[in-house]
């Protein structure tokens, strides 16, 4: 697990989780300490996910700055109601490393590239067209997954967009991993019910995730 993560499920996670709910009490303070402190708990991890999101070293960093920027901006957006700290700031970056991905394709589409393209590279073929159709299906779990309760998509979403292990999305999310294989199994039989008109054969391969 990348360091600079939650402590381990059980006891311990609970007091991580209490130890990030002072800190954000602190934020509110506007301690600049206790966004240091949060950095190096989460840091690494939350550049980890927005790296395997983004594929870019760049716009990862952009994310996991803006993610914090906002969190010093506005700690108040928590609501401890809803989850522990770090289940929620690690699905913030995902929510903003998949928005930095569309503004990026978006950017492209509206300014390509000009000139020949360079001597000895294929030109866009059918592994185009994979890419293209990987991308569909990607919106449409992504959708699907916004339908999920928030913890069966937390959990889902560090392990399919993170590539965390459910010891480490325990570990992450401060809940015992028995909890969080439940809520991944719950999750993936509710995506194939959602996902099955739309992928057919293809939602069998969500079985992989739990």
């Amino acid at each position: 697990m990348p360091a600079g993560s939650a402590g381990s499920a059980g006891p311990a996670g609970s007091e991580a989780a209490a130890a990030d709910a002072a800190l954000l009490v602190r934020l509110s303070d506007r301690e600049t300490a206790a966004l240091d402190a949060l950095y190096q708990r989460y840091g690494r991890p939350a550049y980890s996910l927005a790296r395997r999101i983004c594929a870019d070293d760049g716009l990862a960093e952009d994310v996991v700055q803006e993610v914090f920027l906002a969190l010093w901006r506005d700690p108040g957006k928590f609501d401890p109601g809803r989850g522990a700290v770090a289940s929620w700031l690690m699905t913030l970056v995902h929510h903003k490393a998949v928005d930095a991905v569309r503004r990026e394709a978006t950017r492209r589409r509206h300014h390509p590239t000009t000139g020949e393209p360079d001597e000895g590279v294929p030109a866009a073929g059918p592994s185009a067209a994979r890419q293209a159709l990987g991308a569909v299906i990607g919106e449409q779990v992504r959708a699907a997954m916004g339908r999920l309760p928030t913890e069966q998509r937390t959990a889902l979403g560090l392990a399919y967009y993170g590539g965390y292990s459910q010891r480490e999305v325990a570990s992450l999310t401060g809940v015992p991993i028995g909890t969080v294989k439940s809520r991944m199994f719950a999750g993936v039989a509710r995506l194939r019910v959602l996902l099955g008109p739309v992928l057919g054969s293809s939602a069998d391969a969500l079985g992989d995730l739990a």
